[in-house]
C-alpha cells in the first residue's frame, strides 16, 4: 500500500484529511502544537517542528512517502501580525526543510502545497471570482508566507524536478475549526444557548467570503495529487459568497436564539480583504472536483460539535 505523509496532521484540515485517507493509503502524520485533539487522529504519527530540518529529513528518510500533503503552518492572519517571525519561520523555512530533505534523499514523490486566497490581497468587487493569474499582493505576513511557499515549490520543480501542486485554499470551515467567523459565531451561539454568555461580540460584518466545507476541501486535496497537473497552481473556492451578517442570520435560524450583537474593536484587523471569492474552474476541469456540502449543513454540524465541546 502506498505511504503518504501529512505534515500538520494535528491541525483542522490535517485531522480531517487523515480520516479521509485511512482506508485508501498508509498514512503517517507529523504534528506540533496541535489545534485539535491529537488522540482522535488515528494514523501513525509523531511530533515534529517543521522548522527542525534534521528531524524533517529523518522522518522523510524513514517513511519514504509516495505523496506528501504539506499542511504544517501557522495558519491565522491575525496571529501573523502578532508574531510574524514564527509565521515566516514555520511557513517558509519549514517548506525549505521539506523540499531540501526530498532533494537530498532523492525521494520520488508528489507534494501538495497548501497555498491561500490570502496571497491575492485586496480584490475589488468587479474582480471576483478571482482567477489564478491575478497579481499577488498579500496584506499580511501570513499571505506573504504563502506566496513564498508557492514560489519555492515552483523553484524546486523547475530546478530539481520535485513534483508539486499548489492549492490556493479559500475560506474553509467545519467541525473542529477554531478562530474563523463561522466557528467563532457558532461557539458564541452555543455559549448563549448554555447560559455561559449574554452578549454576542462581532468584528466587521460587511466582509464577504466564499465558504467551503472542510470535507469538500480535503477531497480536493486528494484529487489534486491524483489528477492535477504537476507544477500547476489551482484555486479551490466555494461557489457562493456570504457576509458576516448572512452567517449570523443562518445561525439564528438554526438555533432559534436571539443575540445581543455588540461590536468589539479587538476583533477588527489592521487591514482586511473586503471580498474573497475564487474561480475554481481550472481545478474542476482538471480534477472533476465539485462542492457538495451546503453552508447550512456545515453550520449545523459545527453547532453540534460546539455543543459537545463548549
Amino acid at each position: 500500500m502506498e505511504r503518504v505523509l501529512i505534515t500538520g496532521v494535528g491541525g483542522f484540515m490535517g485531522s480531517h484529511l487523515s480520516e479521509f485517507l485511512l482506508d485508501k493509503v498508509d498514512v503517517y502524520g507529523t504534528y506540533f502544537k496541535p489545534t485539535t485533539d491529537i488522540t482522535n487522529v488515528k494514523c501513525e504519527k509523531e511530533e515534529c517542528d517543521i522548522r527542525d530540518r534534521k528531524k524533517v529529513k529523518k522522518i522523510i528518510k524513514k517513511i519514504k512517502p509516495g505523496k506528501i500533503y504539506h499542511l504544517a503552518a501557522q495558519s491565522y492572519p491575525k496571529i501573523s501580525w502578532e508574531d510574524p517571525w514564527y509565521t515566516i519561520e514555520t511557513n517558509v523555512i519549514g517548506t525549505v526543510n521539506l523540499f531540501e530533505a526530498v532533494k537530498e534523499l532523492g525521494i520520488e514523490c508528489k507534494i501538495l502545497i497548501a497555498g491561500s486566497s490570502a496571497e491575492y490581497g485586496y480584490v475589488k468587487e468587479e474582480e471576483v471570482p478571482v482567477k489564478e493569474n491575478k497579481l499577488l499582493k498579500p496584506l499580511h505576513p501570513y499571505g506573504v508566507s504563502k506566496v513564498a511557499k508557492e514560489n519555492l515549490a515552483y523553484q524546486y520543480w523547475k530546478n530539481f524536478g520535485i513534483k508539486s501542486i499548489t492549492i490556493r485554499i479559500f475560506n474553509t470551515t467545519g467541525p473542529r475549526k477554531v478562530n474563523d467567523v463561522c466557528s467563532d459565531f457558532c461557539k458564541r451561539a452555543i455559549e448563549i444557548e448554555k447560559g455561559k454568555r449574554k452578549d454576542f461580540p462581532v468584528g466587521n460584518l460587511e466582509t464577504k467570503r466564499a465558504i467551503t466545507d472542510v470535507r469538500d476541501t480535503i477531497e480536493g486535496f486528494y484529487l489534486a495529487l491524483e489528477k492535477g497537473k504537476v507544477g500547476e497552481v489551482y484555486n479551490l473556492s466555494g461557489n457562493k459568497v456570504y457576509s458576516g451578517k448572512n452567517i449570523l442570520e443562518k445561525i439564528k435560524n438554526l438555533t432559534g436564539l436571539k443575540f445581543n450583537v455588540v461590536e468589539d474593536k479587538k476583533l477588527l484587523r489592521p487591514s482586511e480583504e473586503p471580498v474573497i471569492f475564487g474561480d475554481s474552474n481550472k481545478f474542476k476541469k482538471d480534477t472533476g472536483w465539485e462542492q457538495k456540502i451546503e453552508l447550512e449543513k456545515t453550520l449545523k454540524d459545527m453547532l453540534d460539535w460546539w455543543r459537545e465541546n463548549v
